[in-house]
């Protein structure tokens, strides 16, 4: 789920941490739900209702969500590596991995896909293997040009991590984590 809240101006603004002030919107983080709803006409209509009054929906919700998502779980990949949470690199991550001190792998996206199964060969299934990034952007995070491999220690930024990159894999599907209409939208109790 996705919360938001409408701005002073009527805006609809993406509240990714779930603290901003004002009554919370939420929708489910699913691509399908907010095109469908788009594709309709709906998704305006179904905020306002939810808000009370008319609301202004930005033109390209999707993009600025994913755009938001990346962007957060680049920031979460930082906080762990300066934190010593996590490794990058083949060799290094795979250490981890065999040890059990990393219980999160994160994998690029764009990386070869014989090679991202021969880093995993012998992994437990407790294992969770997230591939949000392109090895590009990770590399970016680690100060090298590109990563494949990442493995972080459990903990409270993997959770988080995890997370975010479930909410950016459902906005990037488009036919998986259907919900009922009455579960797309809802309101917190917060007054604002």
């Amino acid at each position: 789920m996705i919360r938001f809240v409408v701005g002073p101006d009527r805006t609809l603004v993406p509240d990714l941490l779930a603290t901003l002030p004002g009554r919370g919107i939420w929708l489910s983080a699913a691509g399908d739900v907010i095109e469908t709803a788009r594709a309709q006409g709906g998704l305006g209509r179904a905020f306002a209702r939810a808000a009370r009054g008319p609301v202004t929906v930005p033109p390209h919700l999707p993009a600025v969500l994913q755009a938001a998502l990346v962007r957060r779980i680049g920031e979460l990949l930082g906080l762990a590596r300066r934190a010593g949470q996590a490794v990058a690199g083949f060799d290094k991550a795979r250490e981890w991995l065999r040890s059990g001190r990393g219980r999160l792998i994160v994998q690029a996206s764009d990386g070869s896909a014989a090679e991202r199964a021969r880093f995993l060969a012998g992994a437990g299934e407790s294992v969770v293997v997230l591939d949000p990034l392109p090895a590009a952007a990770l590399g970016h995070v680690f100060g090298r040009d590109h990563v494949v491999h990442v493995a972080i220690a459990p903990g409270r930024l993997g959770e988080r991590l995890a997370v975010e990159a479930a909410r950016l894999g459902g906005l990037r599907r488009d036919g998986g984590g259907k919900t009922g209409a009455n579960e797309q939208t809802q309101m917190d109790g917060a007054n604002g």
